[in-house]
């Protein structure tokens, strides 16, 4: 958790809950579980208890204290609808939200089914984004049940991705993410499968953005695609 993040979609990372499990192919190398799992048995360490799932409610009022808005992604090390936070807990991250309105929270999950039947017991303020992940069409499942939440911004994360999403439908959603896999293990990431995307995208006036090639050392593929990077964010009214 930072103020700060070298996440370039973000400006900052919240973890009011640490841990998780995998549930799909993205996950086989999850950077969180593999920095968490560094630090386990380290005796008054955050991650003492390594990748295992814990809740923070001592960390909920942390935004609060952040004067500046800015982008903060919510749960970089874990997933908010882990079927292993109780609905309590995610209301209470709901409503920090929702006091800290002058920030924009973007929250990741690989649950969406959780997501969507736990949706409409949430308070859903508009500086809230939700997205899922979506590897390849595998688990485009996950787009269905994002389509049917009331959040202000419905987003995709497309990393890693492992696969062509030629046949997704974009319907309902106001960006997309792209990036390749990165560190040890890194799986490729074809560059047709980016340009499928990207004009995806275009066709329906969707912003894009390229987070990286990826591979096993990810500053060597570098974030260019056709010369240039893509930053491209939502277009929306800062209150």
């Amino acid at each position: 958790m930072s103020d700060q993040s070298h996440i370039e979609w973000t400006n900052a990372t919240w973890n009011p809950v640490t841990g998780c499990t995998k549930v799909s192919q993205g996950c086989k190398n999850c950077y969180a579980e593999r920095f968490a799992e560094r630090w386990r048995g380290i005796p008054g360490h955050p991650y003492e208890q390594g990748f295992d799932l814990k809740l923070w409610p001592e960390r909920l009022n942390i935004p609060l204290h952040w004067k500046e808005p800015r982008m903060i992604f919510v749960n970089s090390m874990s997933d908010l609808f882990h079927e292993k936070v109780p609905l309590s807990h995610i209301q209470d991250v709901f409503q920090a939200m929702k006091e800290a309105h002058w920030h924009t929270f973007q929250i990741l999950t690989k649950r969406s089914a959780r997501l969507l039947e736990l949706s409409d017991r949430l308070d859903w303020p508009d500086n809230v984004w939700m997205g899922v992940s979506v590897e390849n069409m595998s688990v485009a499942g996950r787009v269905d049940d994002l389509r049917m939440v009331p959040a202000a911004i419905r987003f995709l994360s497309c990393e890693p991705l492992l696969g062509s999403l030629k046949e997704l439908s974009l319907a309902g959603m106001q960006w997309v993410i792209v990036g390749g896999e990165s560190g040890p293990g890194a799986r490729e990431m074809k560059e047709e499968w980016v340009r499928e995307l990207k004009g995806k995208c275009r066709s329906a006036r969707i912003p894009f953005f390229f987070k990286q090639w990826g591979g096993v050392i990810k500053s060597r593929g570098g974030r260019h695609l056709d010369g240039k990077t893509f930053d491209e964010f939502p277009m929306v009214q800062v209150v």
